[in-house]
């Protein structure tokens, strides 16, 4: 069952660190060989940027011992 990690980013600042935060997690599944993950950054409100990692349940794990989401999803 695919799991989705979230980071969330609030303030002026918040796109410019959460993109940041992206390019730093994208670099970091790709030198862990992560496979089956998709990353993505939105603004669900005004002042707050999610960034989220939608990845396959056996590598859910490692990543959220790894990287600490602030919070997590489970899809059917």
């Amino acid at each position: 069952m695919p799991i989705t990690f979230f980071w969330d980013f609030f303030g002026p600042r918040a796109e410019g660190t959460a993109r940041h935060f992206l390019h730093h997690l994208d670099e970091r599944l790709r030198r862990d060989g992560v496979a089956g993950c998709t990353t993505a950054v939105e603004s669900p409100l005004a002042a707050q940027w999610t960034v989220s990692c939608r990845t396959p349940d056996e590598a859910a794990e490692p990543l959220r011992a790894a990287l600490r989401p602030r919070r997590e999803q489970a899809e059917p």
